[in-house]
């Protein structure tokens, strides 16, 4: 997954003269094509995408398109931007920082990033999964904030027998201007996109395409400042080979919770608030169980089999590998 965020890039631009935050049509022209410039990296190359910065490029079959008209000194933060990538996700940010000194939106954009990046270093990713990547910027002109591509890494051959890399799968960011340019409402949206086709090509090459008898372990959110934590444990759980995610809307409602886990078909749900933290235990809760329980347990049944588990932190996996082996029992 390659992430970036377009509020760096404004800053980028505001930093080179082509945004001017009081007048955010001024230069639209101008942005529109860097924006496309800089999507055609892959193909086109550094240089490639300078001369698209400036008056244009002409391509092998003669047809010229128009650039962006940007001076020297105005490319040259642009193509900066593009070569900021580092060795490590702490590198890529302080070079991104650098660029967009004194520029509000451009820090917090960085801001943004910053925070990306330790959610996801808390779950255990690396950069051979995750990366900052500002060559990512999708270039539909709607996005406000963070941007990010799902590329597929594994070697296909092409029609002339190369090997080439699989590619995107997926692609989107966040857009939450976008509703209020039709319904006058602001209201925060978010998406992704996903190429249905390319991601069955891709499952039926890797021999993946298998349904799934039941969802995913579903850990709830009682504390939304501890999404590291419970990142951590669904990490943790995938590493054992259990499918898990993370509740990632509105957590003030539990009951809405556990209802998204049913509908998620999930087999157990994992609940840890202040209190079990600093007990160090989770509850493990038996969603399968405890509906079946529902339906047809008398009251001793009930007191017997309980359909919720006190255990250690430490035995999260051991315990929900156990309750899972139950449940397969039981159907």
């Amino acid at each position: 997954i390659r992430v970036n965020n377009r509020k760096v890039l404004n800053g980028v631009m505001e930093v080179a003269g082509i945004l001017d935050p009081s007048d955010p049509e001024k230069f639209a022209d101008e942005r529109g094509i860097v924006l496309r410039a800089i999507d055609k990296l892959d193909r086109l190359g550094l240089e490639g995408v300078r001369a698209l910065l400036g008056a244009g490029r002409k391509d092998d079959s003669g047809d010229f398109t128009q650039g962006a008209g940007l001076a020297a000194e105005q490319a040259e933060v642009v193509m900066g931007f593009m070569q900021a990538l580092g060795a490590t996700p702490a590198d890529t940010l302080s070079n991104l920082r650098r660029l967009v000194t004194g520029s509000a939106i451009g820090e917090a954009g960085v801001d943004e990033l910053q925070q990306i990046s330790e959610l996801v270093t808390s779950q255990g990713y690396g950069a051979d999964r995750i990366v900052l990547d500002p060559s990512v910027v999708r270039g539909l002109g709607y996005y406000t904030g963070p941007v990010y591509e799902a590329e597929l890494t594994f070697e296909i051959k092409d029609e002339k027998g190369r090997p080439r890399q699989f590619g995107s799968v997926a692609g989107g960011g966040r857009y939450d201007d976008l509703v209020k340019r039709f319904t006058g409402q602001e209201v925060p949206a978010t998406g992704v996109s996903i190429g249905v086709d390319r991601l069955l090509a891709a499952l039926r090459m890797k021999g993946q395409l298998q349904s799934a008898q039941s969802g995913p372990v579903v850990i709830t959110v009682m504390d939304r400042a501890r999404m590291g934590d419970y990142q951590a444990m669904a990490t943790q759980l995938r590493a054992a080979g259990i499918r898990a995610e993370v509740y990632l809307g509105n957590p003030k409602n539990f009951g809405n919770q556990l209802k998204y886990a049913d509908n998620r078909n999930s087999p157990i749900a994992i609940i840890e608030g202040g209190d079990e933290q600093a007990a160090g235990i989770v509850q493990i809760k038996d969603l399968i169980l405890g509906a079946q329980l529902a339906k047809e347990a008398s009251l001793e049944e009930w007191k017997a089999r309980p359909s919720q588990i006190e255990a250690p932190r430490a035995q999260l996996v051991d315990k929900v590998r156990e309750m899972l082996a139950a449940q397969g029992a039981a159907q």
